[in-house]
């Protein structure tokens, strides 16, 4: 094992394997789906600053799409000082155009965590992993309330993140600045607002519904998230 893999053990597969374990021994019911609910949410609410940054910053770049529309069409012949303006009006209304995917990168090495936990699964060679304070296993039932197996794939969980995904994506997405023909950050937004709910179904379909589950219940908590932010930005 190389010292890449020692790391990521240390640092993110042993903690959340053994979080999810220590919540499925200790909520009521032993159930394993509601042990990955709450270790999402969890998850989600030590992130929850980070997340309402950036939906913050999203607000406030869907506010200034007239302003960097009029740039463009004022610099569309010098990249150079066009992209320039546009960064000291980034600065000037305080908009930070990476924090999204700041997000993301936040986020992503958790995701492939839980990744690897679920597709690893929980068999006797894997409980080895348990630290030495938690209580001995023989194995784990990974059943949602007698439903599902989610060691197992669930196109139908799939289907439903995918739903989801394009939902939260569609709440903040900017709204085109002129009827006109869409200028690139439009036509990219467009794209995306398919793409990633398409992306994450082909991605769920086949793998461990466990994941599935964690990103559905993740992107109903950014929903939730989202609304409460925006709805305090248009009453403020």
């Amino acid at each position: 094992m190389n010292i890449f893999s020692q790391t990521f053990n240390l640092v993110l597969y042993q903690p959340l394997f053994n979080a999810l374990v220590w919540l499925y021994l200790y909520l009521p019911g032993r159930d394993f789906g509601v042990a990955v609910i709450v270790l999402t949410l969890l998850i989600k609410l030590v992130l929850y600053p980070v997340g309402s940054q950036a939906i913050k910053s999203q607000k406030a770049m869907a506010k200034i799409q007239p302003k960097l529309k009029e740039l463009q069409q004022k610099f569309k012949n010098d990249k150079q000082n066009q992209t320039k303006a546009m960064m000291e009006l980034y600065k000037q209304e305080k908009v930070n155009p990476l924090s999204g995917c700041l997000t993301i990168l936040i986020q992503l090495p958790i995701l492939i965590g839980l990744f690897q936990v679920f597709r690893q699964g929980f068999d006797s060679e894997r409980l080895s992993f348990l630290y030495s304070f938690m209580p001995h296993l023989e194995q784990i039932n990974t059943s949602f309330l007698g439903l599902m197996d989610l060691a197992n794939p669930s196109p139908v969980l799939a289907v439903l993140t995918g739903i989801v995904q394009f939902v939260q994506m569609k709440m903040v997405a900017v709204k085109p600045t002129s009827k006109g023909p869409s200028d690139f950050s439009q036509m990219m937004q467009k794209q995306m607002l398919y793409f990633l709910p398409f992306f994450a179904v082909f991605f769920l379909w086949r793998l461990p519904a466990a994941l599935a589950l964690y990103w559905l219940v993740s992107t109903l908590f950014t929903i939730l998230q989202q609304y409460i932010i925006l709805k305090k930005h248009e009453t403020a």
